[in-house]
């Protein structure tokens, strides 16, 4: 069976595919010139499975490929993120995640519930004023992004260059080599970003993350300059991609079944289940990082040789028929809601009580301002990023009066 991620009937729809793939192909490899092959799993307890279970996967390839370091083409920036918790297991992630856990516990997110409100209030206020505005650009981005930088402690004058930077490298996986080589004076930008933070925060430590991190021991081990640098990364990336995708799709979601909408508006009380069903229904994440077999295995009724690079469609497993009923139904009183949106086991995103946040008080804001808010262009003009593993707008256009 043959599927082109990159396509733009893909990006458009994903979820023809993957039903397909559910159907006819539920472990396909394909061959990749840089990746080498990969094993794309669709099916829900599949993905499941990859997520949860690290006697059998692993986020680190160098556990199962006798620690060879990546090819001496690999940006820097690529070889950063292998090395950070997002691509170890066992007591390296344990260690590395126990340094940043509790800026994240939900009780420790809970008390930004102000901030949060009252910094959708401001974008909104700035919107009103414009009457017609991109949504991502004046909301769904400036939020969590914000909202992050001040936690890490980036400096305001960094943070459009960071997100204009990171989201062009985000977009990679959608294009092939040649896009990988243009971007890499990008990546180096990027790195000089994160270490003239970092410096600033050793001359100027403050209350805020990277501080912290810096200050951090845990067993007596301080992150050394490339853990460090890794970590601010990860952190920054994750704590507002997410988000920004899970507002701009789970906002177009509602304008595409006015009935959701509606009963939303009506039922404020609905949010929370209905911020799961968003997740659910998007999925702002469509491949999290490659998990790898540590030995031989059997999967969705097909060998997986040791070593082999396994991709986790969480965007099918979540439309996955045996799990879902009526899966491509938008349905914000769904319950039980089992998604797998923000991962499982022990890479679950570290950030997901943060997001949950972030959007509760976004779409409920919208809501009650803007009862007439509508697209300000035809549906179809709505485009979509290039990347496939994240999945989210280029841009939001509406009308809010």
């Amino acid at each position: 069976m043959h599927v082109d991620f990159k396509s733009p009937e893909f990006r458009r729809d994903p979820y023809a595919t993957y039903k397909r793939l559910r159907s006819e192909a539920p472990v396909l490899r394909l061959d990749s010139r840089m990746m080498g092959p990969a094993y794309h799993v669709s099916r829900y307890d599949d993905v499941s499975r990859v997520l949860r279970d690290d006697t059998t996967f692993t986020s680190d390839i160098r556990s199962v490929n006798g620690g060879k370091p990546p090819p001496w083409w690999t940006p820097g920036l690529v070889r950063m993120f292998q090395g950070n918790m997002a691509g170890q297991d066992g007591a390296p992630h344990r260690r590395l995640r126990s340094m940043v856990q509790k800026a994240f516990t939900p009780g420790r997110v809970a008390a930004l519930n102000g901030r949060v409100e009252a910094l959708v209030k401001q974008l909104l206020d700035a919107a009103e004023a414009q009457g017609t505005v991109d949504l991502i650009a004046a909301l769904a981005l400036p939020l969590p992004l914000t909202v992050i930088s001040d936690m890490m402690g980036v400096p305001e004058v960094d943070r459009h260059d960071f997100h204009r930077w990171m989201a062009g490298l985000l977009d990679l996986d959608g294009g092939g080599i040649l896009h990988m080589l243009a971007a890499i004076p990008r990546m180096r930008r990027l790195l000089a970003l994160f270490r003239r933070v970092i410096a600033l925060r050793r001359r100027e430590p403050g209350d805020d993350l990277i501080s912290a991190l810096i200050a951090a021991e845990e067993g007596g081990n301080h992150l050394d300059p490339e853990e460090l640098l890794g970590m601010v990364f990860l952190l920054l990336l994750a704590g507002h991609e997410t988000t920004v995708n899970l507002i701009g799709s789970g906002l177009l979601a509602l304008l595409d079944h006015p009935d959701q909408l509606a009963a939303l508006r009506d039922r404020p009380e609905m949010i929370d289940t209905a911020i799961e069903e968003l997740l659910r229904y998007t999925n702002p994440v469509q491949m999290p990082a490659p998990r790898h077999a540590r030995a031989q295995v059997e999967l969705g009724g097909h060998t997986i040789p040791r070593g082999g690079m396994i991709i986790a469609l969480l965007g099918s497993a979540n439309r996955d028929e045996s799990q879902f009923t009526d899966p491509d139904r938008l349905d914000l009183t769904r319950s039980p809601n089992r998604h797998l949106a923000l991962g499982l086991g022990v890479h679950y995103c570290i950030g997901a009580p943060l997001a949950r946040i972030e959007a509760r008080h976004a779409l409920l804001a919208l809501l009650r301002r803007f009862p007439d808010l509508r697209l300000a262009v035809p549906r179809e003009q709505v485009r979509w990023r290039r990347s496939f593993a994240i999945r989210g707008l280029e841009a939001l256009p509406v009308r809010l009066r």
